[in-house]
């Protein structure tokens, strides 16, 4: 049995009459009768009572009938599926993302759009530092990822990288430390830090801004001085706000609204920190192509193809 016989039988149950059956389908009513001839055999039952004058459904072809749409619907539902999942419009999208990102507007916009754009895609977000989400890209895990660099990104081979958001360092404090008083509304010389005790990123912990706010202390001719550790944005500030040290995050986590901490620019700037999304170049689902194109929409980015790290 085919789907065509069961479609011939439902539109000759709602006719009533083979030729305007026929005529409905598309086909001449000789081929009708004899798939609906076809159909009885395979079933072993008579569908219709046919005289000269009329054409009426049995008991069997009245319970055939509730089948056969069923059978339609599901076979429609299962091709408009299919094609859907073409376009990228259902199935699960997996994200990484650096915690800062949630701060940012490109980030959130693009979560934001994608939703209203795909409402049938499952988003599934997984806050992972920048080594994390390289790894689980290359292990097929996460099909975007958001990361954190201040140039570009050393990747494996194959996968792309766009640059999204751009901002400067702060330091962040207490808003009862002595540097927060003297320098408000003013920025702190990166060099006034030297003595601070740092409550900062263990250097395991695949971020990459350990590397720069290093980097950048050392180049004022210190190395920073890191008491306490922690791993998550939040945690820091907690610990910045119990008063056991001062450390330099991205500006954006000003907004973070933890209490009894406040910010303040640094002098050097230093390098900006960059948001960049991240994505298999050459293995692109259509949901995964779709977020990209919402992300970045018409504005001129570069996609960099990075070497492999050594």
């Amino acid at each position: 049995m085919e789907l065509r016989h069961l479609r011939y039988f439902v539109v000759l149950a709602e006719e009533l009459h083979f030729g305007r059956a026929a005529q409905r389908l598309g086909i001449s009513q000789p081929p009708l009768s004899q798939q609906i001839r076809s159909l009885e055999l395979m079933l072993k039952a008579k569908l219709f009572d046919r005289t000269n004058r009329r054409v009426e459904l049995t008991e069997a072809g009245r319970a055939l009938l509730v089948e056969a749409r069923a059978t339609l619907d599901q076979a429609k539902r299962a091709v408009d599926i299919v094609s859907q999942a073409q376009r990228g419009e259902v199935g699960e999208l997996t994200i990484g993302f650096a915690s800062s990102a949630s701060l940012i507007a490109p980030f959130t916009n693009a979560i934001l759009a994608f939703r209203k754009a795909l409402p049938g895609v499952r988003l599934v977000l997984k806050e992972q530092v920048t080594m994390q989400q390289i790894e689980a890209l290359m292990e097929r895990r996460l099909q975007i990822g958001f990361i954190r660099s201040p140039s570009i990104p050393n990747l494996p081979d194959g996968i792309a990288a766009i640059k999204i958001y751009c901002e400067p360092l702060a330091v962040f404090m207490r808003v009862d430390h002595p540097l927060a008083v003297s320098h408000r509304g003013r920025a702190v010389p990166l060099k006034q830090l030297a003595t601070e005790p740092f409550v900062f990123f263990p250097r395991d912990s695949g971020t990459s801004l350990y590397d720069q706010v290093v980097s950048m202390c050392r180049r004022a001719g210190f190395t920073p001085r890191i008491e306490q550790e922690a791993r998550e944005n939040a945690t820091i500030l907690g610990l910045v706000a119990a008063g056991l040290g001062v450390s330099i995050l991205p500006a954006s986590l000003r907004s973070s609204g933890v209490a009894n901490v406040t910010n303040c620019k640094l002098t050097p700037v230093g390098p900006p920190t960059s948001m960049w999304l991240i994505y298999r170049q050459n293995d692109q689902s259509p949901a995964s192509a779709r977020f990209v194109g919402l992300a970045t929409g018409s504005q001129a980015v570069r996609q960099l193809k990075a070497a492999r790290p050594r």
